[in-house]
């Protein structure tokens, strides 16, 4: 073999090798699942272990996964910034401010935005702490910019304090949810709360805001199961961790009663009810102390993932076959059946 092909075969080699190396990337993984019921190994294999695919954050929160653009959005709220992951690129920014759009500093420790999800029409809504309102941002999903419309600033005229997570219903009403973690203090003595309370709410159509309930002491992550007839609460409260269930009846919520109740032993792990994703088979996937939570749509604990750093947040790709999770300082990406 002459040089000429030799330096050739070497060329093709090396690439050949190269291209599979990155379609073969390996993550570093962390967490360990945790068996309650059997009708989890329909869920997940129990030797599976998440993906740290991204990290450097401050808080990670609000994942969202975007099909149209294999796209995973979330947020990190102290750095009032939207970042975007995906498979081929990895993260990039890609909204900055996310949640506060002052020109003053912000004297809230987490001013950007917090959950995110899509309308009907395929716009990005986002919780905006440091802004105090629910926004839907005027740009194209695949050319962002830092503008936006408010959706809902204040009920009866007076501000909401930090919405934290919502959900639409099928008829694009908009649920939301209201403690006070984006205000400077981040509790309900704040002198620049203004309500009285910490509510769930939602946003009609014809942009009426109702109060559904002011009963959850610290009301967090919000889904609702299929159908739209109940939805699931999170209680973010150290002294009542609970998830709350109720149905949905028009502008009211009704037979409102513990979804799940944490064990002693389970409260001693880092983290609160959270965050929470609901499967089109009514899997629930909540954030809570020591992981996620997988409940069957009973209530019924059937795993959980364990992980090391508090979880604030998850998402499901379009084919629910991946549960994405933001885990503090890191993004995960875990492997469903």
């Amino acid at each position: 073999m002459n040089c000429f092909h030799y330096t050739l075969l070497l060329t093709f080699v090396g690439f050949s090798y190269n291209t599979m190396a990155q379609e073969r990337k390996v993550f570093p993984e962390t967490g360990a699942i945790l068996r309650f019921d059997q009708a989890l190994d329909k869920i997940i294999d129990t030797n599976t272990r998440a993906e740290i695919i991204a990290e450097g954050f401050e808080w990670s929160e609000g994942p969202l996964w975007v099909p149209q653009h294999n796209m995973l959005l979330f947020s990190d709220v102290p750095k009032n910034t939207v970042y975007k992951w995906t498979e081929a690129n990895g993260m990039e920014t890609y909204l900055s401010p996310s949640g506060y759009t002052g020109k003053m500093k912000s004297q809230s420790k987490e001013p950007g935005s917090n959950g995110l999800t899509l309308n009907e029409k395929g716009e990005l809504v986002l919780c905006q702490h440091g802004n105090r309102q629910m926004a839907r941002m005027d740009a194209p999903l695949n050319a962002p910019q830092p503008e936006f419309t408010t959706l809902a600033a204040t009920y009866n005229g007076k501000k909401f304090s930090s919405p934290n997570d919502c959900a639409f219903n099928n008829k694009g009403e908009l649920f939301f949810t209201d403690p006070p973690y984006g205000l400077p203090t981040q509790n309900d003595r704040d002198p620049s709360k203004e309500l009285p309370f910490n509510g769930v709410y939602k946003l009609k159509k014809d942009g009426t805001i109702v109060l559904l309930t002011d009963s959850i002491t610290r009301p967090n992550g919000i889904a609702f199961f299929p159908g739209h007839k109940k939805l699931l609460i999170a209680n973010s409260d150290p002294a009542k961790p609970f998830w709350y269930m109720y149905d949905v009846n028009g502008d009211q919520l009704s037979n409102g009663k513990i979804f799940f109740h944490l064990k002693e032993r389970e409260r001693n792990w880092k983290g609160l009810p959270d965050g929470l994703k609901i499967s089109k088979q009514g899997i629930v996937f909540a954030t809570g102390p020591g992981g996620i939570y997988i409940f069957s749509k009973e209530g019924k604990k059937l795993g959980i993932i364990r992980l090391e750093n508090p979880a604030s947040n998850c998402a499901l790709s379009a084919d629910e076959k991946t549960l994405f999770v933001t885990n503090d300082m890191y993004l995960l990406r875990i492997k469903l059946k």
